[in-house]
């Protein structure tokens, strides 16, 4: 992956404004909009743990979710020609679309082995 910091489990997408001349990121995967930002690379990661630091403490002060939950479910939108192919994949193997989609992203995932 690029793009990515990972602190304490946490995970920060990073961005470049060429105009401000700046790194910039989010903190992903929490209900809170935590941002971060930084003129180095250096910068850039010091202010990301901060961030995430901060949102810990926070949470616990005010006994949130670190976390945001997930349903697990979701839409996925894809062409009507990979739906059909998909489609007839699954039927060929006896398993549903979604149980297909299931196996699809653990093995991206590296995780085939994983029981649900």
């Amino acid at each position: 992956m690029k793009n990515v910091l990972e602190y304490k489990g946490f995970l920060g997408t990073v961005n470049y404004s060429a105009d401000d001349r700046v790194f910039f990121g989010k903190v992903e995967g929490i209900n809170d909009l935590v941002t971060f930002e930084g003129t180095t690379v250096d910068e850039l990661e010091a202010a990301f743990k901060e961030m995430v630091d901060g949102h810990i403490e926070d949470c616990e002060r005010e006994g949130k979710p670190l976390e945001k939950s997930y349903k697990g479910s979701f839409n996925v939108r894809l062409s009507s020609e990979l739906h059909k192919r998909a489609a007839q994949m699954a039927a060929a193997k006896g398993i549903t679309l979604n149980q297909l989609v299931k196996h699809a992203l653990k093995r991206e995932l590296h995780e085939e082995n994983e029981v649900d």
